[in-house]
């Protein structure tokens, strides 16, 4: 696949309005947790657990793209507000599985909804082809936030 080179003035432009208007609207969403005693990161790893289901550490480690130290702070902290239960790994008894529990999947889907809504909200203030933009550029927006 080619690769896009951005040392042109008008690229690195648009690269720094991305950043910039990715970084806003991210923490305006990051203010609208329905739980605010629940950090990004412990949040985030919980909606982790709720879309995929019961891991292993290094592999919510790794989708949520932090060191497996930090991510066994954030199990410890999640476990000891009873978010995540911790079971015997089925095929290696020397590790264990992560699940969210019922709480935390009633936690995850309220801030989602809320996330949702609000958007919803900012969406019908565009335009058809603004919001035919917006969601085409959804996929691609993805695909960058897991390279």
């Amino acid at each position: 696949m080619p690769h896009l080179k951005l040392d042109s003035p008008p690229d690195a432009d648009a690269v720094n309005e991305l950043r910039m208007a990715v970084l806003r609207l991210s923490r305006r969403l990051r203010h609208l947790s329905t739980d605010r005693t629940l950090s990004l990161a412990e949040l985030s790893a919980l909606g982790t657990l709720v879309r995929c289901g019961p891991l292993a550490p290094g592999e919510l480690a790794r989708k949520e793209h932090v060191q497996p130290p930090s991510m066994t702070r954030i199990l410890a902290l999640l476990q000891e507000r009873g978010l995540v239960a911790l079971a015997p790994h089925p095929e290696d008894r020397r590790q264990k599985l992560v699940a969210a529990t019922d709480e935390a999947a009633e936690v995850v889907t309220a801030s989602r909804a809320k996330r949702n809504e609000w958007l919803a909200a900012l969406a019908e203030q565009l335009d058809e082809e603004e919001w035919a933009t917006l969601r085409s550029a959804a996929p691609v927006l993805h695909r960058l936030a897991h390279l």
